[in-house]
């Protein structure tokens, strides 16, 4: 990598990423040999550019011999803080206010005027850009992340820079209510897929008085909806944000949203088709790089809480920060039924003090007959106890539209003072910093992949959209990506026990020991207390 894209000036970091300044970073590859970033992190990323902390400043660690939330809870109470090790910026330039042309032959910014062209499709990923993209870009102003190469500028991110948020919009409040929230994300066709941009204020402290929005910090919950093209993924994806909503003067503008840092957990073991990597990223590229971005093949809504002091939105990053070092070391296991992208964010919240209500389970007793019920029927063991493990999970934790409905109802009354419970000290300082309130709705860009959908919220939704058929199931079958016995830390502790191993074992005592006995009861009980027989009819009598 040229050294003027690591001198600091360069545009990929001369805004802020996220909460932080961009000078605080320089531009590198996971081949680094002088960052200050676990040998497991650089390995995923051993190929890709990523932005780490200069030296000497302070980088978020971690402790051994713990699991992830006893680390952020002592964490928390000595508030250490630390920059992000390693965000994941994928393209060493970035073009801001670029203007692609109608017939998508060339990228022109100010005096500066490309050929245009793409990274190449990756191969897994049945869908890319094509002319539908080309036309709905055109008419917009673009950041472009990519590199050039003599005159052509070839493009991994377009952004459009008019996705921002508007300080004109007007207030339009909604109930504090997880029905109200899911309401807002069904509102339009296909979860607005194919609707415009919006970014529509639900609350704010001050109604009318003028909104002073330039540099103030956020955090906010990210929804994404289901795909039109894979059956696995109608529950959505989840995401936590933080940043400074752009201002005047710099080079995003006000409003801007492109260099807020999404908290992305995905599967480390298996290779995305889409090349998505588990990370800390600008929105930008979270939302719209072409091969992993979000915004390519599903509609997605933000909850973007507002506010007066970066404080709450310091703490929550520099905890998400802190858990990706033992996400990387596989401390932290990704499980699509116990541990997946909603259940590590809950889990930081509800660690550092933001008691997001609870769903419950969907099921006990449906998980308790489905273990067996499943494990028969598909003569497997491991997928009877994904089930069980699957209906008997928070919901909260599982699906990403109830994470996302129960925290923005959860938002809406620490803004309003009507939470049911005595505040946590993080949620009154939340609450006290609050200034407002905006829901966002990020359409789906378009390409050649179908349009997506909004996202399931329970069990019983998510059948009834799956194929009856499961042979007519739109599955994407993914590569292994094993994780190097070298890279595992010695002081890992085992993971925890899962809520179907307990399962099994009752139900293995049953089968051996208890159903035998319970047979034996009922018969027992049956005889003790059946009626004397009846003497025979006088009409059957013989002679």
């Amino acid at each position: 990598m040229p050294d003027s894209f690591t001198s600091g000036a360069h545009p990929a970091l001369a805004s802020h990423l996220g909460l932080f300044p961009g000078q605080d970073f320089r531009l590198t590859t996971g081949r680094c040999s002088d960052c200050a970033v676990i040998p497991q992190a650089l390995w995923y990323f051993a190929d890709e550019t990523i932005a780490v902390p200069r030296p000497d400043l302070p980088v978020a660690g971690f402790a051994r011999g713990l699991n992830a939330w006893q680390d952020l809870r002592q964490c928390a109470a000595t508030n250490t803080t630390g920059l992000p090790p390693l965000i994941w910026i994928a393209a060493p330039e970035m073009v801001r206010h670029a203007i692609l042309a109608p017939d998508g032959a060339t990228l022109t910014s100010g005096a500066d005027c490309w050929t245009f062209e793409t990274v190449p499709k990756i191969a897994l990923n049945r869908s890319f850009f094509n002319s539908a993209s080309i036309a709905s870009l055109a008419p917009h102003p673009l950041t472009v992340r990519g590199s050039r190469r003599n005159e052509s500028f070839s493009a991994r991110t377009i952004w459009p820079e008019d996705f921002r948020l508007d300080s004109s919009a007007a207030l339009q409040p909604v109930d504090a209510t997880p029905a109200a929230l899911q309401a807002l994300v069904r509102a339009e066709p296909r979860g607005g897929a194919q609707s415009p941009f919006a970014a529509i204020p639900l609350w704010e402290r001050r109604p009318g008085a003028a909104r002073h929005w330039d540099n103030a910090p956020v955090v906010a919950a990210m929804l994404n909806g289901a795909q039109g093209d894979d059956d696995e993924s109608l529950a959505g994806h989840f995401a936590l944000v933080t940043g400074r909503v752009g201002a005047a003067g710099t080079g995003a503008g006000p409003g801007a949203m492109g260099d807020w840092l999404a908290n992305n957990f995905y599967t480390l073991d298996h290779e995305s088709e889409k090349g998505i990597l588990a990370a800390m990223l600008p929105l930008d590229n979270y939302l719209a790089d072409l091969n992993s971005g979000q915004a390519w093949y599903r509609p997605s809504y933000l909850l973007v809480a507002v506010l007066r002091s970066e404080r709450v939105a310091n703490l929550i990053q520099g905890a998400l920060a802190r858990t990706y070092n033992q996400f990387y070391r596989h401390q932290l296991v990704y499980d699509h039924a116990t541990m997946n992208c909603a259940s590590i964010c809950v889990d930081v919240l509800r660690t550092l003090g933001w008691k997001v209500p609870a769903r419950g389970a969907t099921s006990w007793v449906a998980a308790a007959l489905g273990l067996p019920y499943v494990a028969l029927r598909e003569r497997s063991l491991v997928q009877g106890a994904q089930r069980f493990d699957y209906l008997s999970e928070d919901q909260t934790r599982l699906f990403p539209a109830a994470a996302f409905e129960e925290i923005g109802a959860d938002l809406l009354r620490l803004a309003t003072g009507r939470s049911p419970r005595a505040p946590t000290p993080l949620e009154a300082m939340l609450a006290e910093d609050l200034d407002a309130v905006i829901f966002v709705r990020v359409p789906q860009l378009a390409s050649s992949r179908v349009w997506g959908d909004a996202p399931v919220a329970g069990v019983r939704e998510y059948w009834a959209r799956f194929p009856s058929d499961a042979a007519q199931a739109k599955i994407i079958p993914v590569p292994p990506r094993p994780f190097p016995e070298r890279l595992r830390d010695p002081d890992l502790l085992p993971p925890a026990r899962r809520r179907s191993d307990v399962a099994i074992a009752v139900l293995a005592a049953l089968s051996v020991v208890g159903i035998p006995w319970l047979l034996w009861r009922i018969w027992s009980e049956r005889k003790r207390h059946a009626p004397p027989p009846m003497p025979p009819s006088k009409s059957r009598i013989p002679g």
